[in-house]
């Protein structure tokens, strides 16, 4: 219990912070009312993140692991600066700025003065947005299943197979590439070409920070003898990170216009995933369960197929962080049964 409070000092205390900061807003805004609403729709915003990234938590984990203790500290400490500011507050702002042509500043405005037509048109690039995001989470999830080394299953009729096409170079991409022509075709031609160009975008972009992660870390290993993560690995979990944060951003203005209100909800949610990373990698947890790691890229698969959906249908946020935690209990329970036969065993 005391090893469990130490990881949850920080987030426990920005939490207070930030839902005083959401009061506080609230009650600039709106008086009273608006205070107590602000403070419910962080709280529920907070929630919103910690359901659809716990996934993001455990491939984190597994990523660190084999990183130095020294890019370890900097993805910790850089990576929630860059997390809360820069996907919560910066990257919306930016959607808009390039959306609507304006500057930077004028995008700061129009949400501090205009959230309904900031909000309107975070909705217009959704379809943009999800496209990318769900490509380069797609891509992620494939190339832990289509992998001829992997050598522990959890669903094996499937993943069997998974893994011998992954002796065939450039299957994923391929996978990914006849899921988004099939959507692609199914959208009117202007929806179309905007979701091909920005999924297109989501494999290049997959492709060249794997590329570069190899380059860098590959230096580094000759460097220091010893072929560990580094620059590379940081730079593949930002994107990673980044991805991930899409679904939640564009979730949140159901909820709310207010990009401060947001960036304080969310951002108490990235402080709970990144204490459970460093919950994960410290006491190595992915060890002692052996599917937990499966459950977490099946959750990921399935939040890239909700993105793809997304551009057709519309699907609820709740519902995928549902099916999410839904695929990890899961993956947690099978695991618990597999240590208990051994111990069984033995």
């Amino acid at each position: 219990m005391n090893t469990l409070r130490i990881y949850l000092i920080w987030p426990i205390f920005f939490t207070i912070l930030g839902l005083v900061g959401a009061f506080v807003l609230g009650l600039r805004a709106d008086g009273m009312p608006g205070g107590l609403s602000f403070l419910l729709i962080g709280g529920l915003l907070a929630v919103l993140e910690i359901s659809l990234s716990f996934d993001n938590a455990i491939v984190n984990a597994n990523k660190l692991q084999t990183m130095t203790p020294e890019w370890q500290r900097r993805f910790l400490t850089w990576g929630i600066l860059i997390a809360v500011f820069g996907m919560r507050i910066i990257f919306p702002l930016a959607v808009v700025a390039i959306a609507a042509q304006i500057g930077p500043i004028s995008a700061l405005m129009l949400a501090a003065t205009e959230p309904d037509t900031y909000a309107q048109i975070m909705e217009d690039s959704h379809l943009s947005i999800s496209a990318f995001g769900g490509t380069f989470l797609m891509m992620v999830a494939l190339s832990y299943f289509v992998d001829a080394d992997k050598d522990v299953h959890w669903f094996e009729p499937v993943e069997r197979r998974l893994c011998h096409a992954g002796r065939l170079s450039g299957v994923a991409i391929a996978l990914v590439l006849g899921i988004v022509l099939a959507i692609t075709v199914s959208l009117p031609s202007g929806e179309g070409a905007a979701f091909l160009f920005a999924a297109i975008c989501g494999i290049v972009t997959f492709l060249a920070v794997e590329l570069l992660g190899d380059i860098l870390d590959s230096k580094q290993a000759a460097t220091a003898g010893a072929a560990r993560g580094g620059l590379g690995a940081f730079l593949y979990l930002e994107v990673l990170d980044a991805s991930f944060s899409f679904d939640g951003v564009i979730g949140a203005f159901a909820l709310t216009q207010n990009l401060f209100l947001i960036a304080i909800g969310l951002g108490i949610g990235a402080f709970y995933v990144r204490s459970m990373t460093i919950m994960l990698v410290e006491r190595q947890t992915l060890t002692e369960f052996r599917y937990l790691e499966h459950g977490a890229f099946y959750s990921i698969l399935a939040l890239s197929l909700a993105m793809f959906a997304q551009a057709l249908v519309h699907v609820p946020e709740i519902l995928t962080g549902l099916v999410g935690a839904t695929l990890i209990g899961l993956a947690l329970w099978s695991s618990l049964r597999v240590r208990a036969a051994a111990a069984n065993s033995s």
